[in-house]
């Protein structure tokens, strides 16, 4: 099998290291093999991609989608480092793992959290498949300070406006 999963101390959030095959030409690595995601039960139908690059202390977060749009999130960090976050949003409950080009470790993140990180590099893209499609009208999000997360970060996050704006709490 290409892929390790982990199961992490929040339900459903699963750390995935697939397998790098590489050598002095470079590397080759699955990303995502639907038939053994479900086998170790991530049985979702992932129909968004996205792709986001960000500069150095960006914090992006937390974000979720209400339902019926809730989504399910597969992250991973294309170029640079990332701390990437899951809060559970009936628990409190939230996990921090570092995502970096290096380590090729991909977060799932169920439709139940919501999802937020910060840049640690230079720079850093993300890329993430979604179960759900983007709906604006149920767009919605925590601010990042307000749920007892330890960041691990010694200075201060540059946040968009409407990270900024995010109500506290949940």
């Amino acid at each position: 099998m290409p892929f390790c999963f982990e199961q992490l101390d929040v339900e459903g959030v699963v750390l995935v290291k697939p397998k790098v095959f590489g050598d002095e030409r470079g590397f080759f690595v699955e990303t995502y093999k639907k038939s053994d995601f479900v086998a170790n039960g991530i049985d979702v139908e992932f129909n968004q991609d996205n792709h986001s690059k960000s500069c150095a202390k960006v914090l992006r977060g937390l974000h979720y989608q209400k339902e019926p749009f809730a989504q399910a999130k597969l992250v991973r960090c294309l170029r640079g480092r990332i701390y990437d976050v899951a809060l559970d949003l009936k628990t409190g409950k939230w996990v921090k793992v570092e995502l970096t080009e290096e380590n090729k470790h991909q977060l799932y993140i169920p439709k139940t959290c919501a999802h937020g990180f910060v840049v640690l590099s230079d720079e850093a893209e993300i890329v993430y498949k979604c179960a759900g499609e983007y709906s604006p009208a149920n767009d919605a999000g925590i601010r990042w300070d307000s749920a007892g997360i330890d960041w691990g970060i010694d200075f201060e996050p540059i946040l968009s406006e409407k990270d900024r704006g995010l109500p506290c709490g949940f």
